[in-house]
């Protein structure tokens, strides 16, 4: 059997990260801010004016006992309940609490950051809509290495 030698090519694309305009770059932030704050201070509103209904969250926690990940969804009624249950309860989370933002790229009709909180850290991917960027998606990992 005669052996064929085919040559592979890998291309790599770096995007150039920047924004269509700066109003884009700081609607970006502010959803993302709006999805921290909304947890942490039981803000249903600013959940629902940054946060689409058709979100799809999922994240790991790590087990005390065991020291092993599990995984589990949260789904865009839940969130609304949490922040409703953190208001409720009296909850909100003090000026101190780690609360940061980081941009990555936004594209005209997508963009893409990070979230690290109390929780541990998230992974945002955002979409516009209607000329409103909203957050469509959340992959998250907790807790927060000490």
């Amino acid at each position: 059997m005669r052996s064929v030698f085919i040559p592979v090519v890998f291309i790599f694309l770096v995007s150039t990260g920047h924004a269509q305009t700066e109003e884009d770059k700081t609607a970006v932030r502010r959803a993302m801010l709006d999805y921290i704050e909304g947890f942490y201070e039981g803000d249903s509103m600013k959940i629902t004016r940054s946060i689409s209904p058709e979100v799809v969250k999922y994240g790991y926690w790590k087990d005390n006992k065991t020291g092993l990940y599990g995984g589990e969804g949260m789904s865009y009624k839940e969130m609304i309940a949490f922040a409703v249950r953190v208001k409720t309860n009296n909850r909100q989370q003090p000026a101190t609490a780690v609360k940061k933002i980081e941009v990555y790229e936004v594209q005209d009709q997508t963009a893409s950051g990070k979230v690290t909180a109390w929780w541990g850290t998230d992974y945002i991917l955002l979409a516009k809509v209607s000329n409103q960027w909203m957050i469509r998606a959340v992959l998250w990992q907790g807790p927060l290495k000490k």
